[in-house]
Formats: C-alpha cells, structure tokens, sequence
C-alpha cells in the first residue's frame, strides 16, 4: 500500500484552494478545489490510485516544503521550484510534462513546440490532453502553453488563472490574442 501525505493551500489568488498530495519519491498532485468543493478533475482521487489501494494522510508538516516554495512563486519571490516530483502517467504524458519543465520561467510556447520537442510534430493535440492530464498543475508549468495563433487556448483551472499566471511571471497577455473559442 502506497503512502500519500496531503494537505491543502487557500490562497488569496485567482488559483482558489489547492489541494496538494506528495509521496516519499514527490510531489505527485497539485489540482484546483472548485468552488463547491469538486475534485473530479484532479488525476487522482484519496480512495485509489492507478487502481492500487492507497493510504492518505493529511500532513502539513510534510507537506511544508511544497507550500513553501508555491507560496514564493505566487508572490513572485520564486521563479523556478527544486522539490522533487512524483510524474505519473504514459510514456508520451510524461515525456510532454519533462518538455513542459524546460519551458523557461515567463516565456510561452506552443503546442505545436512541445510536440516538435517530443518528437511527434503532429500530435499537438495529443500535447494538448497530455497538458490537460498534467498530475501537477503550476509545478510543470502548462499554462505556459499557447495555440500557434497565439491565442491562450485551455487551461484546467479556467482562463483567468492561466491570464493570472502568465502575468505574474511577466508575459504581456495584451499581446496575445483573446479568441478562446477553444477550452479543454
């Protein structure tokens, strides 16, 4: 049985309440609590992961130093997280999240780059779920991601937070296009 320590983050931001999960290897969860409490888009729930039993436990103390350094990003005092992740998900999801992380701090690229990156230029799409299955939100930076015609295209904690984190890490939303015709 697989240990999970969990606890969850209020913040001032458009983010919300975050809930956070990490195991002995790492982060393996950071997902957006809505409003009426629904999780039911994090890749995980308490009860069972990848279909194995699970035990969860609710641990500030252990889960400090992921607060910690999320905390400083929010506030613009941290431009790039050390902690250690915990990645699950297929070969391809996991080798679009890696190129996820070589993005650099408040730069954008597009789903089309990212699948150039991973060797499969014509699965942008498929870069485009892998984005959306991404386990731990803000940490592998997917709202970095943006259509080729430059609009903000989805984002799994809404457009807002997406424009929210592009501008705290000082990319000019103004400049992008404002279709969002498109949402994941």
């Amino acid at each position: 049985m697989e240990t999970f320590y969990h606890t969850t983050l209020k913040t001032s931001t458009p983010l919300g309440t975050l809930q956070l999960a990490a195991t002995d290897r790492g982060l393996a969860q950071l997902g957006f609590i809505k409003a009426n409490g629904d999780t039911s888009d994090m890749p995980f729930a308490f009860e069972r992961v990848a279909g194995q039993e699970s035990k969860w436990i609710e641990s500030p103390s252990q889960m400090k130093p992921y607060v910690t350094q999320l905390k400083a990003y929010l506030a613009g005092e941290l431009k790039q997280f050390d902690f250690a992740l915990d990645l699950r998900g297929t070969d391809f999801q996991k080798k679009c999240w890696h190129a996820l992380l070589a993005i650099p701090y408040g730069e954008t690229y597009s789903y089309a780059d990212i699948a150039e990156a991973v060797g499969s230029k014509d699965a942008f799409r498929a870069v485009g779920q892998a984005n959306h299955r991404n386990p731990v939100a803000v940490v592998v930076p997917c709202h970095r991601v943006i259509t080729t015609s430059g609009t903000l295209g989805g984002y799994g904690g809404g457009l807002d937070v997406k424009r929210w984190l592009l501008k705290l890490e000082g990319v000019n939303v103004n400049e992008l296009k404002q279709s969002e015709l498109f949402t994941m």
